[in-house]
Order: C-alpha cells, then sequence, then structure tokens
C-alpha cells in the first residue's frame, strides 16, 4: 500500500561532527528498500527485484523519488547518473544528503511515472477517447440553445467551455463537428457551408 512508514534515521550531512539525523516518511515500499542499506552499502536494480518480489513498475516508481532532484536532497545516489533505472545501475546511501527539517516528506512519484511505454499509450489512448466524447457533448449542448452558430463561433464557445479541464484542439472540435453530422445531431445550413444547424 501507499500507507506512510517512518524509515530509520540517514546520517545526514554533519554539524560539529556529530551526525545529524533525520525521520523519512516515504511509502511503504520505499521503507523495505531502504532498510536493505542496513547490511551493505550497495545494491543492483535487480538485487533489490530480485529480494522485494514487487513488480518493475512500483519498484520504479518507489525508487525514483528517492534518487533523483538536488544532489543534496537526494536519499540514495545512483550509478550511472541517468534518469531511466536499469538492471545493473546501482544505488547507495547519499552520505551528504542535508535537509533543515528533522522529518523529511518524499515526495512520491505520480502514477504515470514507472508505467512501461505501451501502458502510457494505452493511457492516453483512453484519456484521447474520453474527450472526444467530452467535446461532443460540449457540442451537442451548445447547439442544443443556440440552434444555429457558424463554425468559428462554435469551436470558440467549446474551447471556453472545456479550457478548465483540457485544451482541446480546434482540429479534434472540426473532426468531432463532422462525426456528429454523420449521425445526423446537427447539419451544415443550406445556404453556407460554414453555419451549423442543430437537429432536434
Amino acid at each position: 500500500g501507499e500507507d506512510d512508514g517512518a524509515a530509520g534515521g540517514t546520517r545526514g550531512g554533519s554539524e560539529g561532527g556529530k551526525a545529524k539525523k533525520h525521520i523519512l516518511c516515504v511509502n511503504t515500499y520505499q521503507m523495505v528498500l531502504l532498510l536493505m542499506f542496513n547490511t551493505r552499502e550497495k545494491i543492483t536494480y535487480e538485487e533489490m527485484k530480485v529480494e522485494i518480489l514487487i513488480p518493475d513498475r512500483e519498484l520504479t516508481r518507489a525508487l525514483q523519488p528517492l534518487s533523483v532532484g538536488k544532489s543534496s536532497q537526494r536519499i540514495l545516489v545512483k550509478t550511472p547518473k541517468t534518469k531511466e533505472i536499469e538492471a545493473s545501475h546501482t544505488f547507495a546511501v547519499n552520505e551528504a544528503f542535508t535537509s533543515a527539517f528533522h522529518r523529511v516528506k518524499i515526495q512520491q512519484a505520480s502514477a504515470r511515472q514507472g508505467e512501461a511505454e505501451p501502458e502510457r499509450n494505452e493511457t492516453r489512448k483512453k484519456v484521447e477517447e474520453d474527450r472526444k466524447h467530452e467535446i461532443e457533448a460540449c457540442i451537442v449542448r451548445i447547439m442544443k440553445s443556440r440552434k444555429q452558430l457558424n463554425h468559428n463561433q462554435l469551436v470558440t464557445e467549446v474551447v471556453e467551455q472545456l479550457n478548465k479541464r483540457f485544451q482541446p484542439s480546434p482540429l479534434v472540435i472540426k473532426k468531432r463537428i463532422e462525426g456528429l453530422i454523420e449521425r445526423e445531431y446537427m447539419k451544415r445550413s443550406d445556404h453556407d457551408r460554414k453555419l451549423y444547424v442543430y437537429l432536434a
């Protein structure tokens, strides 16, 4: 689960020779990962995966917030220093870690991070599909109340109504208008091709 756990103090930058201790607020997976460093100095991604037995996606999401960001604020140091995480990459505790706070809350990776490319594409397709329906519903609402509108006015009103949620492109709106004309929710005026008429 994503419940917060507190992992033991990390030794951080010292003050007057005394190591400063911090309490880290992390999720369960991150706590398990950090506890592994109590028994060894360096661990590869592959070793973590084998020992903790959690899916790649969850492991990547747990590691990213611990090993990216400002160098002095990373809990772990990753070698090599790349954004991608691969099986042979090594992690070690960042001895140079510093924080002004005694309790340090680790930012959690968003659900999108750690998604594989096919999953990302799947998510994107689903979002696009949902947005198509939202745009169509918005066009129908506007046309129902206005009865007739020219193309530019309709596009402007759709953008104004939806831009708090997302920014629909005029091209996508045009395609949705064409789809609604095909399905006979509205039609082009016989006198003016740019004027749309609502069909009740």
